[in-house]
């Protein structure tokens, strides 16, 4: 799945000049936590986030009266504030990718492009949205956890007996196992019971670590 079809498309923006309290004040009405930064061209020039703003702000124990804050902050533009060079990625970028480099740099949001024109935005809330669609976490059905060899076919098997009892399998997931001769596997099945399942897995499984209705 790519970038495109989960984004958030024409992100809301502001332009360079525009002064720190106009920035906070679109965050707050929008409730977003970043403003991807446009020049006149269009081009993505930087973001700026929440705590860039936070940290733009006058500290809680200045000596400053609130009107001397407010012209402070009316003269501070959000081009002094924001991060720049801005990292992006493109529509047909997967969303993993996505998930990996906003990990990889600690951030919390990537600018999305089409030919270098500004198209959406996707941020880890996005992802979040993704984590549970991934798993079926909406979806009532039987979660299994379960550690099974590291061997080819070994999951067409697990599929083919889920079927056989009846079952439907909502969502997979596979992560890293304890070593390299095995993999930790999480489904998600509906139209069997706990004990059904746990009974078809039972022959393909080193160890079933959690199973449960959800």
């Amino acid at each position: 799945m790519t970038v495109q079809r989960k984004m958030t498309k024409n992100p809301i923006t502001i332009h360079p000049g525009a002064n720190v309290a106009e920035a906070k004040r679109i965050m707050q009405r929008e409730k977003i936590h970043r403003l991807p930064i446009v020049d006149k061209k269009g081009a993505v020039v930087g973001i700026v986030t929440e705590k860039d703003l936070l940290k733009a702000s006058p500290s809680s124990a200045t000596s400053l009266d609130v009107y001397e804050i407010s012209e402070l902050l009316s003269k501070l533009t959000v081009d002094k504030v924001m991060s720049t060079p801005v990292i992006t990625i493109d529509e047909s970028t997967t969303v993993e990718d996505a998930a990996r480099i906003m990990a990889d740099n600690n951030i919390g949001g990537l600018p999305v492009l089409s030919q270098e024109h500004l198209t959406g935005i996707i941020t880890e809330s996005d992802l979040f949205k993704i984590f549970i669609e991934l798993f079926g976490a909406r979806q009532k059905g039987i979660r299994a956890t379960i550690l099974i060899p590291e061997k080819k076919g070994e999951l067409a098997d697990i599929a083919a007996a889920i079927r056989d009892k009846g079952g439907n399998i909502i969502a997979i997931g596979t992560f890293l196992g304890d070593d390299m001769t095995n993999v930790l596997c999480t489904l998600k099945v509906e139209d069997v019971t706990r004990d059904e399942l746990a009974s078809c897995l039972a022959p393909y499984v080193e160890k079933i670590t959690d199973i449960r209705e959800c």
